[in-house]
């Protein structure tokens, strides 16, 4: 396990990781930053400028390009598998920079006394793949896109 600021990493299978956070708002209000365009692109690519195109529904689709400080574009993209609002989506995860390595993610939402928990498992094909992102610095990036998140939620409130 890993504690960056604010995130936990677990590893708790040989082809998965999970990221665990905390934050200081409704699940309602958590879920749509997670969900909707409007919120993805003030939080998501560490809070970077970020083109958002998504199709929120089972079988929709999304793809986000991260125009970062290092004056490269990083473009993910995937597809809505489960839907269950406000609780749990099941979502594909691909990197354009290494086409064929997708992993499944499922994201859940617990609440408890007004602040949110978001548990996401992601189920890769490999362990060389899960440790290949692990080795990428993703909970660098996923700690820094969630601290941008938790900016943009106090400005929700």
């Amino acid at each position: 396990m890993t504690k960056l600021p604010d995130l936990t990493v677990d590893l708790p299978s040989d082809r998965e990781i999970t990221l665990t956070r905390c934050f200081d708002a409704p699940r309602e209000t958590v879920y749509a930053a997670h969900t909707q365009a409007e919120h993805l692109q003030h939080w998501w690519g560490r809070g970077n400028p970020l083109d958002v195109e998504i199709d929120f529904r089972k079988g929709g689709h999304y793809r986000y390009v991260e125009h970062a400080k290092d004056g490269n574009d990083y473009a993910f993209r995937g597809e809505f598998r489960e839907i269950v609002v406000p609780e749990r989506i099941v979502q594909t995860f691909e990197f354009e920079g290494m086409p064929g390595h997708v992993a499944v993610e499922t994201l859940v939402f617990t609440e408890q006394e007004g602040r949110t928990t978001v548990t996401v498992t992601a189920h890769y094909d490999t362990t060389e793949e899960r440790d290949g992102v692990v080795d990428s610095g993703m909970a660098k990036g996923a700690a820094e896109s969630y601290a941008a998140l938790d900016r943009h939620l106090t400005t929700l409130r």
